[in-house]
């Protein structure tokens, strides 16, 4: 029997949950699954990799990366990493409170905050990150590398310099 694989930026329906926690408390968005391989002595050894993001849609939220030799199997240890490695987020409202930058190796992500009505305005691995975090208005930009992994780590990056209280020296 064959399982239906999951696209990026698909919701996954079922995944595991804490103890004593409701099913419907998470927003749960696979970022991208690949399909690897280890070349060995017979051939080539296929497995499977996912990038998901985990977050309550109020300013808490993590990420995780997860392999497994089926899709499924990929997508449950990335769901459990995720879990383990919450960062709260402060926001202002719908928004964030200032403007910042994140960065992770060759990735540069941009956020900025947006008023009321203007919704998130991002490619696909920082909009599955705004939207787990709770973050309905903001305008992003990403430079230079726009590999999956690194342009998430880099938001996470810039989520975590947020403060709601700023210096005006």
């Amino acid at each position: 029997m064959a399982k239906k694989m999951l696209k990026s930026g698909e919701d996954v329906k079922k995944g595991p949950v804490p103890a004593g926690e409701d099913k419907d408390k998470y927003l749960e968005k696979v970022i991208t699954v690949k399909r690897v391989a280890k070349v060995v002595k017979g051939g080539k050894r296929f497995s499977f990799t996912a990038l998901v993001t985990v977050g309550d849609g109020n300013g808490h939220m993590g990420y995780g990366f997860g392999k497994g030799t089926e899709v499924s199997d990929a997508i449950k240890k990335a769901l459990n990493n995720a879990k383990k490695n919450f960062v709260e987020i402060p926001l202002r409202g719908t928004t964030i409170p200032h403007e910042t930058t994140g960065k992770c190796d060759a990735s540069i992500v941009l956020l900025k905050p947006a008023s009321d009505g203007t919704g998130v305005i991002a490619g696909g691995p920082v909009r599955a990150v705004c939207e787990a975090a709770g973050i309905k208005n903001v305008l992003t930009k990403t430079f230079k590398s726009h590999n999956p992994a690194n342009v998430v780590k880099a938001t996470i990056d810039a989520l975590r310099k947020l403060r709601l209280e700023r210096n005006k020296e």
